[in-house]
């Protein structure tokens, strides 16, 4: 039995936390390697007798933080200053395990302060929240390369877009619109391709967003799936002229609820949704008038949103297969809402960057999940869909 398997077993013996074992084991443990290091360079072991013009000229301490606690690490000099260890980065206060796990930990929504707090408790650590916010920074690097890298696909059968609100501290905390879309490939693999923020939801930011998608490789669109806001057609039309809209039906049907009596609520609902239920054309266009037919005398000003049916029923120009997944952007608002209850922890952001960090590492997450998985109904019909191009 070694030395270091003897220390377990007394700890273990005397009911002793295996935690500071596994500390002093670690710091022990980069200590001789350091010193082999240099062993290596010079060419022969400490206290020999050598003619060699270079030599051992003390050492250093570094305190290093690590999910066992606090160490001191030994680095040996050299007379002459050749000698650069490899072990540990330079300048770093701690060892990769606690880094990943703040950075994880960042990942999750949870706030800095109470990563502090938790490092604390499982570490014996302690960073106050600008550290763990300085650490969070080297997710900087992941956002530069999220909103520059090349599109994966130059060609999209959907693309969905939505916006959210999210609080951001500039010279006060107000919610601000989080502009993302999410595109679906013939394959029906999905990705999260961009996002903006701005401080509302606009047609200038709109054309940003689908703007660096054109530059950056995804030059073709069938299907763009979004509420019936006019900024965003706008944009569509701009970036993305041979594309169809189709304005989003669960926006359109909470718009309606809005505007009948609560009395009313369930048969207008059930009405409604015989819309998107339709299997062609035709049958759409006549189940919207008589939607309108029955409800116009009661409620004009909600029937005039029906008025003009040339987004709504879009959806029924694909195959079947897909059509449940494209009348609307329950897709992206899907993603939004875990986006949402990942912010409740943070309250607010207290800058751009720390919100920019925070987004990425949720869409990074999202799409590195989604990676080669089909969303349901396309795979059965991707010849069609990419003869469609």
């Amino acid at each position: 039995m070694n030395q270091f398997n003897k220390e377990i077993a007394e700890a273990l013996l005397k009911n002793d936390n295996l935690t500071e074992v596994f500390r002093g084991q670690l710091e022990t443990t980069l200590n001789m390697l350091l010193e082999s290091e240099l062993t290596a360079v010079l060419g022969y072991d400490p206290y020999v007798r050598t003619n060699i013009d270079n030599y051992r000229n003390g050492e250093y301490t570094r305190r290093l933080d690590t999910q066992f606690g606090q160490i001191n690490v030994r680095v040996p000099r050299d007379r002459k200053g050749e000698f650069s260890q490899n072990l540990i980065q330079p300048y770093t206060r701690r060892l990769d395990p606690l880094e990943t796990t703040i950075i994880h930990l960042y990942e999750k929504g949870i706030t800095t302060r109470e990563i502090a707090d938790l490092i604390e408790k499982m570490y014996g650590s302690h960073y106050s929240p600008t550290t763990i916010s300085n650490i969070t920074k080297i997710i900087d690097e992941k956002v530069t390369e999220f909103h520059s890298r090349e599109i994966s696909h130059a060609q999209y059968v959907c693309l969905f877009l939505d916006a959210t609100y999210i609080p951001l501290r500039r010279d006060a905390v107000q919610k601000e619109a989080v502009h993302i879309a999410l595109g679906i490939t013939a394959t029906g693999e999905k990705e999260i391709l961009d996002y903006t923020i701005a401080p509302q939801e606009s047609n200038v930011a709109w054309s940003e967003l689908l703007g660096g998608l054109v530059a950056r490789g995804l030059t073709d669109v069938q299907l763009i799936v979004a509420d019936g806001m006019t900024a965003i057609q706008n944009a569509c039309e701009t970036n993305y002229p041979q594309a169809k809209f189709q304005r989003c039906l669960v926006h359109i049907n909470r718009n309606i609820m809005g505007k009948v009596r609560v009395s009313d609520r369930k048969e207008v609902a059930d009405d409604f949704k015989e819309i998107h239920q339709v299997k062609t054309l035709a049958e759409g266009q006549t189940k919207i008038q008589n939607f309108i037919d029955k409800w116009q005398k009661k409620y004009s000003r909600m029937t005039a949103m029906l008025q003009k049916t040339e987004h709504l029923l879009t959806f029924l120009y694909f195959p079947p297969a897909i059509r449940s997944t494209i009348y609307s952007t329950n897709i992206i608002e899907s993603f939004n809402k875990q986006l949402k209850r990942k912010t409740k922890a943070k309250e607010q952001f207290p800058n751009e960057e720390a919100l920019d960090r925070f987004l990425v590492t949720q869409m990074i997450e999202y799409n590195n999940k989604k990676t080669g998985k089909s969303h349901r109904g396309f795979k059965q019909c991707q010849d069609t869909l990419e003869s469609m191009f």
